[in-house]
């Protein structure tokens, strides 16, 4: 059977390779991603394998091409995708090649960013020094200007001021400072100097731009004059504090004016060195661009071939490298042609060997999938990897997953949305994957593209079955209900009454879904949909689980276990049969047998009387009755008290059945197994089970369901939790399923209330503004339904439906306890690798 409904069969595999010919065998095999390897030196540390320096220069030319792309993303250069297939695995001699060309771009690179950033910090402060002697010349003149004399006189006092006679010369320092410290800075410099300096500031309008960080700073110009060497010291380790940047400027106008035409000159000089640097910075970033794809693919390539050649042996003479490994057994031609042609790549005259083992050990899971069906496989991973050889549930999951879904979400206009938006990333899947969006909840989306394109599929065609629409109706076949009212008793009446009893109904039901007319059915429409519905729903999950259980037959089957079917399979088919299949069946011959006829006592035959809705039972009070084994008589009159002939003695019967069945369950497997082993114990013999549970096939083993060396009381227990949880699961289970009734009945009222408190108040605007109100609502109604009924009340119904598969519907015979194949594929590292750069 293929992979589809039950996992690969894989056998495990021992590889001999020789030295020379080990790197492209194993490259080879990469490629191919269908064997995986067994780590045969688990005690050796890391850093002591015989190919750690290998890595170890994988992982250096990684950093420097990591380092490359950093400044290729920095500059905004597109990097180019690498055009059809991926390079293959370089040979190892090529690695010096690589070494040295990474090596002497790194090392250009390096060199051309640290001229740069000289060049930038040389041109920064001469940017500055220009707008200090800019600034400072005004400062100079506000001094000079007989309006600041207040100023001084409060900075040094009237006596400071005239030393013998004549004005005393202050000091003065200048320099830039980061605009956000000039607060701080000023109050330091008062408090620290007592008052006894003048500060004067002035923003520097456009931003520099920092060297070492390539950042856009704001700065400002400032001058401070003092008096005495004292506060000269004191205002200069401030300054330093601050990290201000002080620059000499000269005292007399003229110097400043040639020192600012010397400024501009070398600034001028400088911008042109700049871009002739810039330039050759980018042509090199831009040669990169164009490999450096392929560089990062080669370099992955040839770490990954080395840490699987870690995982190998030496044989005693050093020449040959022993391997083990999980391989499907399908494709072992196929890995031999692959081995093939490494060695011929090599140039290596002795071809590989690989020979099957035999083993214990119980093998990796592995089911095929392609883009369609691999969704849904890992809506099932998700719940636990399936033991080896265990029947696969994913798909029937690609029917009853979205059919489940679709029952709690059925409207034909929210599932078309659902369906169209599932059908545009599926068209446009290509495209969509080459962009490589980097957003978590965009990857869930796009990965369950064919998930929500069947949803909504499914949503529309159960949205017809209801006949619902954004909560409306569609009226495709006419309403098989006649009008029988006059025009003033509907104009008078709010609400009116249809009789199915009555000439109203025509006695033929509508050829597809639901009546249109229940639409309008205000007073009972919730009453009606909420039988219907939940009698579906009922209906469905003991279907569902019946089908569960006996895909729990198949795996018996498979794995020869015959003791199983008889004391498990049987008993609990039996159980859930008896008692919930039975209801499902009292729902149908409630709806075969029970009609509209109307009861007119005299005019109606007893016969027809018996059969009408008036005499219908209640199924739930039927089976209740049924399980406490009595006999509730109808109060009705005229009425029978069963639905069909010998009805009390059948569910008798299927009660005491089912009630036996508990007890075989429960025992009958402990039993077997203390017979088995009391027969071994005296005769020496194989498990009934059979010996060939406990051999191998094609070099992996068949699941054993033997019990030769369990503790009995240890079954005792098992089987008493299983007997335990499976009974009391069927009631809880069954009633699990009326979720499927209480979503889709929130849906549609929720789709209701959005119509009728918005797009139903907009349609009824007159007017001309009536248009205007009608567009605003129409906007906020259409966003209600996609963000709330679609995006919301979808993810609740698929959560719903994923509890019901996981819970209701696996536990039945998936015990998903084994673990996943993981090949050393060179496409998942590539991916994984890409991933993790995004």
């Amino acid at each position: 059977m293929g992979s589809l409904f039950r996992s690969e069969e894989m056998t495990l595999c021992q590889l001999f390779l020789q030295s020379e010919a080990a790197y492209a065998c194993v490259s080879e095999l990469g490629e191919l991603g269908l064997v995986q390897f067994r780590d045969l030196n688990p005690d050796v540390n890391a850093f002591q394998r015989k190919f750690v320096n290998e890595v170890r220069r994988c992982d250096e030319m990684e950093r420097k091409l990591r380092y490359l792309e950093k400044e290729i993303r920095r500059d905004g250069i597109p990097m180019l995708e690498i055009p059809g297939e991926c390079p293959e695995a370089p040979q190892p001699r090529e690695m010096i090649d690589l070494e040295a060309t990474f090596e002497k771009l790194e090392n250009e690179l390096r060199e051309v960013n640290q001229n740069a950033e000289a060049l930038k910090r040389n041109y920064l402060e001469l940017t500055e020094l220009k707008h200090i002697l800019r600034k400072t010349q005004v400062f100079f003149d506000e001094m000079a200007d007989p309006s600041r004399e207040e100023e001084q006189v409060t900075l040094l006092g009237e006596e400071g001021l005239m030393a013998g006679g004549q004005a005393l010369k202050l000091g003065f320092v200048a320099g830039v400072i980061l605009r956000e410290r000039i607060p701080a800075f000023e109050r330091m410099l008062w408090r620290a100097c007592r008052g006894n300096v003048f500060l004067r500031q002035a923003e520097i309008d456009t931003p520099l731009e920092d060297p070492s960080s390539s950042d856009q700073v704001y700065k400002s110009v400032f001058i401070i004059f003092f008096q005495g060497d004292q506060l000269k010291t004191r205002v200069k380790k401030i300054c330093e504090g601050f990290r201000a940047t002080l620059y000499p400027c000269p005292e007399a106008p003229a110097d400043r004016r040639e020192m600012a035409m010397g400024v501009m000159t070398r600034i001028e000089d400088l911008n042109t060195v700049l871009g002739q640097t810039q330039d050759h910075r980018h042509r090199v970033l831009v040669a990169a661009a164009k490999n450096i794809k392929n560089w990062f693919v080669k370099v992955r390539k040839i770490k990954a071939i080395y840490h699987t050649l870690n995982l190998f042996n030496l044989d005693v003479t050093q020449k040959c490298l022993i391997a083990e490994c999980w391989v499907p057994a399908l494709d072992l031609e196929t890995i031999q042609l692959a081995l093939r042609r490494g060695t011929e790549r090599s140039g290596s005259s002795v071809p590989p060997i690989l020979n099957r083992m035999e083993t214990i050990e119980d093998p990796p899971t592995y089911n095929r999938t392609n883009k369609f069906t691999a969704a849904f496989q890992h809506l099932i991973y998700a719940y636990g990897v399936a033991t080896y050889r265990e029947v696969n549930p994913a798909p029937y999951t690609i029917i009853t997953f979205p059919f489940l879904f679709a029952v709690m979400f059925g409207d034909l206009g929210h599932g078309a949305l659902m369906a169209i938006f599932g059908f545009w990333m599926c068209y446009k899947e290509k495209p969509l994957q080459a962009k490589k969006i980097d957003s978590e909840i965009w990857n869930i989306f796009f990965g369950g593209r064919y998930i929500i394109l069947l949803m909504g599929l499914f949503s529309m065609y159960t949205g017809l079955i209801y006949n619902d629409i954004f909560s409306k109706s569609l009226n495709i076949f006419g309403s098989s209900w006649r009008n029988n009212y006059n025009q003033s008793t509907i104009m008078e009446n709010r609400l009116l009454q249809l009789n199915p009893d009555s000439e109203d109904y025509t006695q033929t039901p509508y050829p597809f879904g639901i009546d249109p007319v229940w639409q309008l059915a205000e007073a009972n429409k919730i009453i009606f949909m909420n039988a219907y519905k939940m009698k579906i729903s009922i209906i469905i999950g003991v279907f569902h689980m019946l089908f569960g259980v006996c895909m729990s037959l198949w795996n018996h089957l498979y794995f020869k276990r015959r003791i199983s079917i008889y004391v498990e399979f049987i008993p609990q088919i039996m159980f859930l049969t008896l008692l919930f299949f039975y209801m499902v069946l009292l729902m149908f011959i409630k709806w075969t047998t029970y009609g509209s006829t109307p009861p007119y006592w005299g005019s109606q035959e007893p016969e027809i009387l018996k059969t009408s809705a008036y005499c219908a039972p209640s199924i739930l009070i039927t089976f209740i009755n049924m399980m406490l084994f009595k006999t509730d008589a109808n109060t009705r009159p005229k009425c029978d008290d069963v639905m069909f002939s010998g009805q009390m003695a059948i569910q008798k019967l299927f009660v005491i059945v089912a009630l036996l069945c508990v007890p075989v369950m429960l025992f009958g497997k402990p039993y077997f197994i203390m017979k088995e082993q009391k027969q071994r114990a005296s005769q020496g013999h194989q498990s009934i089970e059979g010996a060939a549970e406990n051999g191998t096939a094609g070099g992996a083993p068949v699941p054993a369901s033997g019990h030769h060396d369990e503790d009995i009381t240890e079954v005792f227990i098992h089987q008493a939790i299983h007997t335990i949880e499976y009974v009391l699961g069927s009631v809880s289970h069954t009633a699990s399923y009326l979720r499927l009734w209480a979503l889709s009945l929130a849906h549609a009222q929720l789709a209701e209330v959005a119509w009728n408190m918005l797009l139903r108040k907009g349609l009824m605007s007159n007017g001309p503004e009536g248009g205007v109100i009608l567009y605003m609502v129409f906007a906020g109604w259409a966003a209600i339904s996609v963000a709330i009924l679609v995006l919301m009340e979808g993810l609740s119904a698929f959560l719903h439906t994923l509890r019901l598969h996981w819970v209701e519907f696996q536990s039945k015979f998936y015990a998903g306890e084994g673990y996943l194949f993981q090949p050393f594929s060179f496409e998942v590292i590539l991916d994984s690798a890409g991933q993790g750069d995004e």
